[in-house]
């Protein structure tokens, strides 16, 4: 099994920066792909990033540009980047990971929130 802990949110000011860091452990060798998700209140889920098992990453519509996705399989942390934040960025952001452990499951950390204010 796969464990994922998310660190780096909390309270920022429209325009400011925050890098949110996912730490995985346990089965490392299972996982394929990574990536972010966010749900504001009263939203469903979306995606904000992720990194596939070919190290490609891809955003969510209309990121790309503000956030940016790395890994750093070294550390077994996955990172997100995010610049010039606005108060609709304000969430609950999500780490994912895609392993392959007997079969396919998905794992999902705790969320950290994100505020952001105007």
């Amino acid at each position: 099994q796969v464990q994922l802990v998310e660190s780096g949110g909390g309270l920022v000011h429209t325009g400011g920066s925050l890098r949110l860091s996912c730490a995985a452990s346990g089965s490392i060798s299972s996982i394929r792909g990574m990536g972010w998700y966010r749900q504001a209140p009263g939203k469903q889920r979306e995606l904000v990033a992720g990194i596939n098992s070919g190290g490609s990453s891809y955003y969510g519509e209309s990121l790309k540009g503000r956030f940016t996705i790395s890994r750093d399989n070294a550390k077994n942390t996955l990172y997100l980047q995010m610049n010039s934040l606005k108060p609709e960025d304000t969430a609950v952001y999500y780490c994912h990971a895609d392993t392959i452990l007997g079969g396919y499951l998905e794992v999902w950390g705790q969320g950290t929130l994100v505020t952001v204010s105007s």
